[in-house]
């Protein structure tokens, strides 16, 4: 049995006259199940995104034309969550590949515009007390902020600096930088840096990088299992040679599981991301605010307690194997981990 929905008039899409907002998506007509199925969320959260972005998607166009909001979030939602072409999706709505592609971009570009208000790190005394508190109950470190990694989301070849964006697999890619809390909620999301660039490099050149140093260095700090040991950043021990050691490593490790599962969620619920059916087909600026476009859904979805987290893997791609190297020894950094072992793995 056909699944009513509102099918769009392309014709009048393409070649109308007026500033017109065509019939309201019939969201009411169909099933929860439906809805997740195809556009990976449901009716509640599609209704929050239209009064979220509504009147970035009604603003009137050049073209004296638009389509209705809740139809571009349900095309932009269906594009993200299944990573199938967008003519394939645009069939499923109803609608022509260039008006898909027009739902895509509006969306994306609303979601973008509103990235502070759903990824920041807190400020507030209270606020970084609460991270500390969830991440010392997790595993017993003290003093975590946050848990950092990179991601890396392939995309088609550019058309200009095509080098840079080969990966250490040979693949083009974005090297995209994450920090998130005990919950997977992502605190931080850069996601323009070429796949070349290596991991360590893209935290020294990051913004998150400044900010630990120039402020938050006070609070705590963020761990993470590849990057070089610094003041603000808690690595493992490379050759535990005592129990205290081998006690905080166990620690570290559980506690940077959350942004593994964090990163796992994020290819499961936005197949866009996990390279499985295709690449990202679009430049590295625009897959770069895809991507973040995705970041903020995420944080959006576990706010309204759409939890995707799970135990099994998914296909995609791995990340890049980072050269294990001697770490250079900050005496500084050094001398917080021991104190750190010393005082809480004892």
């Amino acid at each position: 049995m056909a699944i009513p929905i509102t099918v769009l008039d392309c014709d009048l899409l393409l070649y109308g006259r007026g500033h017109r907002i065509l019939d309201r998506c019939r969201l009411d007509d169909v099933t929860d199940e439906y809805l997740v199925s195809t556009y990976g969320f449901p009716r509640s959260f599609i209704d929050y995104l239209v009064e979220l972005l509504g009147s970035s998607l009604s603003r009137p166009t050049q073209r004296s034309r638009a389509i209705s909001p809740e139809t571009q979030i349900m095309a932009a939602l269906g594009f993200y969550t299944s990573g199938s072409f967008q003519t394939r999706m645009g069939d499923t709505i109803g609608i022509s590949q260039a008006s898909m592609s027009r739902c895509v971009t509006n969306v994306t570009e609303a979601l973008v515009e509103r990235v502070s208000q759903f990824i920041h790190f807190p400020r507030e005394e209270g606020s970084i007390q609460r991270l500390k508190d969830g991440f010392y109950s997790l595993a017993g470190v003290p003093g975590v902020l946050g848990i950092v990694d990179c991601m890396h989301v392939t995309i088609k070849a550019p058309n200009a600096e095509d080098m840079s964006y080969v990966n250490q697999r040979g693949l083009h890619s974005l090297n995209c930088l994450f920090a998130c809390d005990t919950q997977g909620v992502l605190l931080w999301a850069e996601t323009h840096k070429p796949g070349s660039i290596q991991d360590n490099t893209l935290l020294s050149q990051s913004e998150l990088c400044c900010l630990f140093e120039t402020e938050l260095h006070k609070e705590g700090w963020l761990i993470d299992h590849a990057f070089l040991l610094r003041p603000w950043l808690m690595t493992p021990v490379q050759i535990p040679g005592s129990s205290s050691e081998y006690r905080y490593n166990m620690a570290h490790s559980a506690t940077h599981t959350v942004m593994e599962r964090t990163q796992r969620a994020l290819r499961l619920r936005f197949r866009c991301l996990d390279g499985s059916k295709a690449t990202l087909q679009y430049s590295p600026e625009k897959a770069s605010q895809i991507i973040l476009a995705c970041c903020i859904l995420h944080n959006i979805a576990l706010q309204h307690g759409l939890d995707i987290w799970t135990d099994s893997g998914g296909p995609g791609l791995e990340q890049e194997e980072e050269c294990v190297h001697m770490e250079p020894v900050d005496s500084e950094a050094y001398r917080m981990r021991q104190e750190i072992i010393l005082t809480h793995f004892s």
